[in-house]
């Protein structure tokens, strides 16, 4: 699965003209072991009471996250390819009013201590 969402990462990067590779990539291992091996998640009920969360302090590197998010199922894969476009759901920085799955929007690095 980490191979799959490094090339999504990849591919939206590519396809948005702008991002954070190096920030993103060395993100995807973390972010798939635990939302593939470790977490309770619920993609059908994304505010599950019963959930664990997970708050990507580093929001620049946001792009793994959608790509697991979608492989998850929290949206559709095609989604990815509209990051960083105006209107999309898939911005720059999480944005949890925007996207499923999405607990805390986050900008600044170690912005997510503050909520952890």
């Amino acid at each position: 699965m980490a191979v799959k969402v490094r090339k999504h990462v990849l591919t939206m990067l590519h396809e948005a003209r702008s991002g954070h590779t190096g920030g993103s990539l060395s993100a995807v291992d973390a972010i798939v072991a635990l939302y593939f091996h470790h977490m309770r998640h619920n993609p059908s009920n994304p505010r599950d009471p019963n959930r664990d969360r997970f708050i990507l302090s580093k929001g620049h590197a946001v792009p793994a996250l959608y790509a697991a998010l979608a492989e998850c199922g929290y949206f559709d894969v095609s989604e990815l390819l509209t990051l960083r476009k105006v209107n999309s759901r898939l911005q720059g920085h999480p944005a949890n009013t925007k996207t499923p799955g999405i607990e805390v929007s986050t900008g600044s690095l170690g912005q997510g201590l503050s909520f952890g």
